[in-house]
């Protein structure tokens, strides 16, 4: 048997069935029209801005970063309760256009902006997080062509990681950001460019769960920005300290401690120095605000034995939740939370695999599980899946194409 994730908090249950946002999840599959379908809680998602924010220090911005769900309905709800949004394409930002964002709250980072992408930021106002020289000479370039005064951030790469990462952005050789060495050149350089230079980009990893590794690296991010500040001569307007917040996804997981991020954040803010003390500072998440907001809805539509082990098969599967498959990255699979959803309360009774419907091995949502016994027709309920599920998998793998999606 392998253990399941923790279920996060914030789910009901209503004559044995899983409620999100006070609705049976029959109820949403039947409104929605069929599974597999995502469905993501809207009260779950102001819930978690609201408990961030009062965590931490009162100056601190947040930002979403639209990659986690680009889904429209999401993005207007966020326009609402976020202080900004962070993008990493010409396709992101559109869509950000379409939902009726105030685009000069955008900012836009990514190692391989085309030309074409670099031109709609600047028309639009957003801010460009500038990745290399090369892209730096490119933007103004652009500006100077189509007569606008462009926003410039740098990014670092810095000479620190984010330790207990589970993606690393910086320390090392990395294609993200210019090392800190050339930034100040660079600063300079589109200062006397005549550039609108808004300030620095400074991320080190992500899905991080230790409140003491979040606490030094951003001690370690504004030290940098300080030195920056110092080495180029003028104070940034704006400081994106990046993420690195995490949610448990497997057992033993623990969540993590904001409260004492906040805390050891206020402390690092009270005692900026004077090349700071006017700079405006933001963190972006996008995992943090609605990984656990989201449930995967997928039915039963076989069991089987084979070899004395029971499979559980679905119409679901790794073409829309490629990361609880295990193929997202992950070197040893483990188990996602997951649940029979039409059973919600029901004592585990069987060891089952949970499988998807693609001709494929690697198609696994849940492995040696212990569940309620479960038949044709019963839903299973993926927990976590409001980040890199949906948009992040291949939909159209073996012709299957991409799920619903809900917010309710």
């Amino acid at each position: 048997m392998k253990p399941l994730g923790p279920i996060p908090a914030g789910f009901g249950v209503t004559n044995g069935e899983l409620t999100i946002g006070g609705l049976a999840v029959r109820a949403l599959v039947e409104r929605a029209g069929d599974t597999p379908l995502f469905v993501y809680s809207g009260d779950l998602i102001r819930q978690r801005v609201a408990t961030l924010r009062s965590a931490m220090p009162d100056r601190l911005k947040i930002h979403y970063a639209v990659k986690a769900n680009p889904l429209q309905s999401i993005v207007q709800q966020m326009d609402e309760i976020v202080d900004g949004f962070d993008i990493a394409s010409g396709g992101e930002l559109e869509l950000l256009r379409a939902a009726g964002v105030d685009l000069g709250r955008v900012s836009f980072a990514g190692p391989g902006k085309r030309d074409a992408e670099l031109e709609l930021a600047i028309a639009a106002g957003a801010v460009l997080n500038l990745e290399s020289e090369s892209e730096a000479r490119r933007a103004l370039a652009i500006a100077d062509r189509v007569g606008l005064t462009p926003r410039l951030a740098v990014r670092v790469n810095p000479d620190f990681e984010l330790r207990g990462s589970g993606m690393k952005m910086g320390g090392g050789a990395k294609p993200f950001g210019l090392d800190a060495e050339r930034v100040p050149a660079l600063v300079r350089s589109l200062i006397a460019a005549g550039a609108d230079w808004h300030g620095l980009h400074i991320f080190a990893g992500s899905q991080a769960l230790s409140a003491e590794a979040i606490i030094e690296a951003q001690a370690n991010t504004l030290g940098l920005a300080a030195r920056l500040a110092d080495e180029i001569g003028v104070p940034p307007q704006h400081c994106n300290m990046g993420g690195g917040f995490g949610i448990p996804y497997f057992a033993g997981d623990l969540p993590l401690d904001i409260d004492e991020v906040g805390a050891a954040l206020a402390q690092r803010f009270a005692d900026l120095p004077d090349d700071l003390s006017q700079t405006e500072f933001c963190i972006e998440l996008g995992r943090y605000l609605v990984g656990e907001a989201g449930v995967y809805l997928t039915r039963i539509v076989d069991r089987k034995e084979s070899h004395g082990e029971i499979y559980l098969i679905t119409d679901g599967g790794l073409h829309h939740q490629l990361a609880a498959s295990g193929n997202f990255g992950t070197v040893v699979r483990r188990n996602y939370p997951v649940a029979i959803a039409t059973h919600f309360l029901a004592a585990a009774t069987e060891e089952v695999n949970v499988v998807g419907c693609l001709c494929t091995p690697l198609d696994r949502l849940a492995d040696k599980a212990f569940l309620p016994r479960a038949d044709v027709g019963d839903i299973v309920a993926v927990f976590c899946a409001g980040a890199y599920g949906a948009s992040a998998s291949p939909a159209t793998f073996l012709g299957q194409g991409p799920a619903r999606e809900i917010l309710v």
